[in-house]
């Protein structure tokens, strides 16, 4: 599995604040074709990444506007389906008003580019159709719900602290402690990692 990172940055617009934020677009595949993760704030650069390979499809992990602002343009680059989760429909919505995703991700759905799949994990929380991506060999794509220190924020509309621990707790926390996890910002890090922390966050409330 080829995994290629484009950092893209611009702004995260929720509940009449805005944010400056760098966001990971992960490019999963092989050498002739690739699925594109995550299409955020710069079409142009996610085409450079793709460098002329086929895009099977294009993923977004959930429907906050800094993981999917990119979307439409790049799917009319590269002649790609864009897929996400329908519970989180409401928040492409406030994007798109007019045009809708193409596939729904359902909960232990496979998606895919060259040999590489990939299960879809509905992981919800900090959106209620937020998703990671499990390639059952040791790597997570695990979108905004868990990060290196923590999960993803909550406290905002739609999403739910105690929800998210759930989600971290029962579908990520239980994969081998050595599984990568590629996040939606930041840092990569490690299931074992932040699973000794789960009581602390716990504890925090966030």
């Amino acid at each position: 599995m080829r995994v290629d990172r484009v950092r893209t940055e611009g702004i995260f617009s929720l509940d009449g604040q805005d944010f400056q934020v760098e966001n990971n677009v992960w490019l999963i595949g092989g050498e002739d074709e690739v699925l594109v993760v995550d299409p955020s704030h710069d079409a142009e650069a996610l085409v450079d990444g793709v460098a002329g390979r086929r895009v099977s499809a294009i993923v977004c992990t959930h429907g906050h506007n800094d993981h999917i602002n990119a979307a439409l343009d790049l799917a009319e680059r590269v002649d790609a389906e864009i897929w996400l989760h329908p519970d989180d429909r409401m928040l492409w919505d406030a994007v798109y008003p007019n045009r809708p995703p193409d596939r729904a991700l359902t909960d232990g759905g496979e998606i895919g580019a060259a040999a590489v799949g990939l299960r879809v994990i509905h992981t919800p929380g900090h959106s209620p159709g937020g998703v990671c991506l499990y390639d059952g060999a040791g790597t997570l794509f695990s979108g905004d719900t868990l990060f290196q220190g923590g999960p993803g924020a909550t406290g905002r509309s739609f999403s739910d602290f105690g929800v998210i621990i759930a989600s971290i707790r029962d579908k990520l926390l239980t994969l081998p402690p050595d599984t990568r996890v590629h996040t939606g910002h930041g840092d990569d890090t490690r299931i074992g990692a932040e699973a000794v922390h789960l009581q602390e966050w716990i504890d925090r409330g966030h």
